[in-house]
């Protein structure tokens, strides 16, 4: 067996000590705030000028070295070693990945079926009385291979339903939705999409779900004002100001890791899990219905035993792919807002007459 340095095994447990710690505060967070707060999609989101500041500065650096060294420790005896681990340990999981997506779903538009008026996720309210029956139809599709591509036609059809009554900035929220669709429908006809796999495809798709509403955490910081208040104990003592950068630096930190390499993408989907889970804990059945769909397919990912060996070139690229993804991101979530709503990024829009969900 290949040596391994100790300073190898004591660093990645410190690192996810301190991350488990760090995660038991920030999990509350994740629970999607449009649920439970209220919100106004179009109010002027904080200015760059804040959201860019030295506290945010360094806790994407911290992030970074986070990220590099995850790449550094797959090139390793050590990351070997984890990801033959997981490839034992998630053995089950992986060979029935495909049927746990599915079975998921399948309790996710049955209980949406029996809360009726919801078109998709819990916000996204309607009184058009055949939707529930065509959730549960849905559902139906699920049981076998050969309906699972109806299934997906529905979800796109009620993604698109949903972006014409609430506009696809709002829905910019969900496209790990159109993933599962993509998924559902690809694994019935066994095909690949450009040559990605369904489970790359909505790897991808819930990448840029996370980090987009990453982004609203820093530009609508004021929308979980009222769960900080309800839930003081979630900050661990810091400020709800420094508390929501480092919950959206953190989101964004894991999903920009679920389109990286093998041993740092299938960290993420377990940390991500837990935090799901943690937040299912703290704010009940609508969270667990909610978002049911998205821990179904980061366990899949977890599970994912594909391959493609780090190199010491994905650790240079790291902080160049990650600036770019976080610029991306903020500059297209300011630039379609400043198109859509004519935004000045001020502070603070007035919160009259917001929808309270």
């Amino acid at each position: 067996m290949p040596y391994v340095s100790s300073s190898w095994v004591r660093l990645p447990v410190m690192l996810a000590g301190a991350a488990s710690f760090v995660l038991l505060g920030t999990g509350a967070a994740n629970a999607h705030v449009k649920w439970f707060c209220a919100f106004d999609v179009a109010g002027q989101p904080r200015g760059l000028e804040q959201v860019l500041c030295t506290d945010f500065e360094l806790l994407t650096g911290l992030a970074l070295v986070c990220l590099m060294f995850g790449c550094l420790a797959e090139g390793t005896p050590l990351g070997t070693a984890i990801l033959n681990a997981l490839d034992r340990a998630t053995a089950g999981v992986r060979d029935n990945s495909a049927l746990i997506v599915r079975a998921v779903v399948g309790f996710f538009l049955v209980s949406l079926w029996n809360l009726g008026g919801i078109i998709l996720t819990p916000e996204l309210k309607t009184d058009i009385a055949w939707i529930p029956w065509l959730q549960l139809a849905m559902a139906a599709g699920l049981l076998w291979k050969r309906t699972l591509p109806l299934t997906a036609a529905g979800i796109v059809f009620l993604f698109g339903l949903a972006v014409w009554n609430y506009g696809a900035f709002h829905l910019a929220d969900y496209p790990v939705f159109l993933g599962v669709a993509a998924f559902l429908a690809l694994t019935a006809f066994d095909r690949t999409l450009f040559g990605q796999r369904p489970i790359d495809v909505v790897r991808i798709a819930a990448a840029i779900t996370l980090m987009w509403a990453s982004v609203e955490k820093w530009a609508y910081p004021h929308w979980t004002d009222p769960l900080i208040a309800a839930k003081p104990a979630m900050t661990m003592g810091a400020s709800p100001e420094l508390f929501m950068q480092a919950a959206g630096v953190i989101e964004f930190t894991l999903a920009f890791a679920l389109i990286w390499t093998p041993l740092v993408r299938r960290a993420s989907a377990i940390i991500l899990t837990a935090v799901f889970v943690s937040a299912i804990l703290e704010f009940g059945k609508v969270d667990a219905i909610g978002h049911s769909g998205i821990i179904a397919v980061l366990i899949a990912i977890a599970a994912d035993d594909a391959r493609v060996p780090a190199t010491r070139r994905d650790v240079v690229l790291t902080p160049v792919y990650y600036a770019s993804a976080l610029m991306l991101f903020l500059g297209v979530y300011y630039f379609a807002h400043g198109v859509l709503y004519g935004s000045t990024y001020g502070i603070g829009a007035s919160m009259t007459g917001l929808p309270v969900i």
